[in-house]
């Protein structure tokens, strides 16, 4: 019996070094910028068995969101205009909001739900995500997987 695949979202700093050498060599290729796997291998320092052990199983999150839906979980202060400020950032992601849930505030601070539908026009999830924790109401965001 196979066994089935598990996924993780992880922040780049507890990414191993070669996983990222192997994302970068992977964006080197699809850019052109060279033509072989070995000339990506040795431009990021890493074997080309390296890159052959490691090329399926690690990619940039934003590139496996496309079409899919992603949830956003973000604590917040309850102020006037902090909600339509996360929102703008969605809009200017060209990401599609889908649901919003929206906890009753208890001392101040709420947590929203967003659910949001990434499309080829979308830009990178991941950095919508870090343009938002650095609101200044807000207290943290994470990312849920989607569907």
């Amino acid at each position: 019996m196979k066994e089935k695949s598990k996924y993780f979202v992880v922040k780049q700093k507890a990414v191993p070094e070669v996983l990222l050498k192997v994302v970068e060599a992977k964006r080197l290729l699809e850019t052109e910028r060279v033509m072989t796997i070995q000339e990506a291998a040795d431009r990021v320092g890493i074997s080309r068995s390296s890159f052959y052990k490691y090329k399926d199983d690690i990619f940039p999150f934003y590139d496996n969101t496309k079409g899919k839906t992603v949830t956003l979980v973000i604590q917040m202060d309850d102020v006037q205009g902090c909600l339509a400020e996360i929102l703008g950032h969605v809009a200017a992601c060209k990401a599609n909001i889908l649901t919003i849930h929206q906890s009753i505030p208890v001392n101040g601070v709420a947590t929203v739900t967003l659910s949001v539908g990434v499309g080829i026009q979308t830009g990178d999830v991941s950095g919508l995500a870090d343009e938002i924790q650095e609101m200044e109401n807000v207290h943290y965001v994470k990312i849920l997987a989607g569907e």
